[in-house]
């Protein structure tokens, strides 16, 4: 039987390498779960409070446009990224699309899945050099702090 991946993904190039270099080795018996933490701005898009202020109330039909927007985005990329790998010998039913709105951060929303009962854990690794890397942060680099007991690999 394979292996249970996590691949943390979206719609970046990084995502999409990580699918590929997948696609490239992985047997093709391996359990697949694409995950995505999006924002959650429903409860923002859902507020009708008088401390917004009038900009953001008159705003806020495009901004939740917007999520929307993001979220049909993600889905796309996640059925592209699955056609990817049916396409080149992973089995349908193995191969899964799971998008959750963040609960506490992406990072630890990820590191929460990965402890759910996967083997291993695919990331992209974001394209910053490494003094950028140290004082802004990237998701990758935060799982990578977060789960010292999560096998982890990043694809550049």
């Amino acid at each position: 039987m394979g292996h249970k991946i996590l691949v943390a993904f979206d719609e970046s190039e990084n995502a999409k390498r990580a699918v590929d270099y997948i696609a490239q080795v992985f047997p093709r018996d391996a359990e697949i779960t694409l995950f995505s933490v999006l924002q959650d701005s429903a409860a923002i898009c859902e507020m009708n409070s008088p401390e917004l202020t009038p900009y953001f109330e008159s705003q806020k039909n495009a901004f939740c446009a917007l999520e929307d927007k993001k979220k049909a985005v993600v889905s796309d990329a996640g059925h592209n990224a699955i056609t990817s790998l049916i396409e080149n010998g992973f089995k349908k039913e193995l191969i899964s699309l799971k998008i959750e709105n963040k609960k506490n951060s992406v990072a630890k929303d990820i590191v929460k899945e990965a402890r759910s009962g996967y083997d291993l854990v695919v990331l992209g690794r974001r394209g910053l050099s490494g003094i950028k890397e140290y004082f802004l942060g990237s998701i990758s680099s935060k799982v990578l702090h977060m789960a010292p007991d999560v096998s982890l690999l990043f694809v550049n």
